[in-house]
């Protein structure tokens, strides 16, 4: 009982000489008694060891060419074609078969997720199936005209009118089936 007491007191004291026992102790020291490697610090590694592909960079690590970061899958994505307040009676409502719009945001992560997918579908649907892009922030009145709450959602349209919707980035094989129904 008097450990305990003894203890309490020694907290409550305000003294920082039991801090300083703390604190220039190894704290792993206890671990290297039973065969576990000793904590030695931090490697810290010199900037002279980096190779820096500018040294104005912000990201050295980051190659460059021609001033511009190289992405090689920007290389392979499919640019689909945009529509607007202007060109959606043309290109939509008056299309001949159906139309397949993605309605996006720039700032949409998933949204990017599934714009290869829907390239993959505008070349696998080639002449069957017209496919285009919508952007929300750009068009706001279309998509609360068609109820789009959250994006992305792909609106399936046939002579004018929607006929399916799939909300959220969801695999080929559940677009493909949706767009199979209506062709």
């Amino acid at each position: 009982m008097a450990s305990v007491t003894e203890s309490i007191a020694a907290l409550s004291l305000p003294t920082t000489s039991r801090f300083r026992n703390s604190f220039s102790r190894p704290a792993v020291s206890s671990y290297s008694r039973r065969g576990l490697p000793e904590f030695k610090g931090l490697k810290i590694q010199s900037y002279s060891l980096i190779s820096f592909a500018s040294t104005n960079s912000r990201y050295p690590r980051v190659s460059k060419h021609s001033g511009r970061v190289v992405c090689e899958a920007q290389e392979t994505a499919i640019d689909i074609p945009a529509v607007n307040d202007e060109t959606w009676q043309s290109l939509v409502l008056n299309a001949d078969g159906p139309v397949l719009v993605e309605f996006w945001a720039p700032w949409c992560g998933p949204c990017r997720m599934i714009d290869p997918v829907i390239g993959e579908l505008a070349q696998q649907y080639a002449g069957k199936l017209k496919c285009f892009k919508l952007n929300t922030d750009d068009s706001p009145s279309i998509a609360s005209q068609y109820g789009t709450r959250s994006i992305p959602t792909l609106m399936i349209f046939l002579n004018g009118e929607k006929k399916d919707a799939v909300i959220g980035a969801v695999p080929k094989t559940t677009l493909s089936a949706s767009i199979e129904r209506f062709l």
